[in-house]
């Protein structure tokens, strides 16, 4: 059975918050640049074009602290930008060969012998096998060489079940 996924960008209130000049997960102001091109926004899930202004911050996807909330560094468009809404293709940002796409449970925490590097081609597949296992609320698509968090990928319920796809975001 094919499950129905999104794939879930950061919430836009956290990054305009960030734009505004909200600290980021290690209490800094995010850093203000010129992209050279290529680098991944985690709002709008498309790659930030050579010339444009980005950020860059110390971003943590879960609700709160705890041994499992990993941070790391993130890019987001300095200037307002759509947020993602395709939700059930592959983000445009996703072009490296592989991520790693990785369960968490309810609790935020990681769900042993749920990560694999994964080709990106691949990643729905994946995430469709993952799912299956009820122990898995939510999956981590991130960098295969930096481990960086790209996006999340929640399943989409059968109306009135609805999942709710809040994530944390460093405060």
């Amino acid at each position: 059975m094919t499950r129905e996924i999104r794939f879930t960008a950061m919430p836009s209130d956290q990054a305009a918050a960030y734009r505004e000049g909200a600290p980021d997960a290690y209490g800094q102001i995010p850093e203000r640049r010129t992209s050279p091109g290529g680098y991944p926004c985690r709002h709008c899930l498309c790659e930030i074009d050579a010339g444009e202004p980005y950020l860059t911050l110390a971003y943590r996807p879960f609700p709160r602290l705890q041994p499992y909330a990993e941070t790391g560094p993130i890019f987001l468009h300095a200037d307002a930008c759509a947020p993602h809404t395709a939700t059930e293709i592959l983000p445009p940002m996703l072009t490296s060969p592989d991520y790693i796409v990785r369960g968490y449970g309810a609790d935020d925490r990681i769900v042993y012998g749920s990560g694999g590097v994964i080709a990106t081609e691949a990643i729905r597949e994946r995430a469709d096998v993952l799912f299956s296992n009820p122990q898995i609320a939510y999956l981590h698509v991130r960098s295969a060489r930096n481990n960086c968090y790209q996006c999340r990928i929640d399943r989409t319920e059968p109306a009135g079940r609805g999942v709710k796809a809040e994530h944390g975001g460093g405060q």
